[in-house]
């Protein structure tokens, strides 16, 4: 089982999505604790994985046995730079 950590800035943008969403999001994500290579897919040219959950997606970076959670942002926004 991979541990779960949120960045400052996911924490920040979870608080102010409607609760339906929130709990969506976070069940997604801890879905993929005990095999987050299933769910997440690679970025390319990057060393972070994203995870689409409807309108939204998630970027995190998966250790050996940790998964951060670096942002989460609507898909149609670009969420690094």
């Amino acid at each position: 089982m991979h541990e779960i950590t949120f960045d400052k800035l996911a924490i920040e943008f979870l608080s102010k999505l409607p609760l339906e969403i929130k709990e969506r999001i976070y069940n997604k994500i801890t879905l993929a604790k005990s095999n987050p290579h299933h769910l997440f897919e690679r970025l390319k040219e990057r060393e972070c994985y994203k995870l689409r959950i409807g309108d939204y997606r998630v970027i995190a970076d998966i250790d050996k046995n940790k998964i951060e959670i670096r942002i989460i942002g609507h898909r149609k926004k670009r969420l690094w730079a």
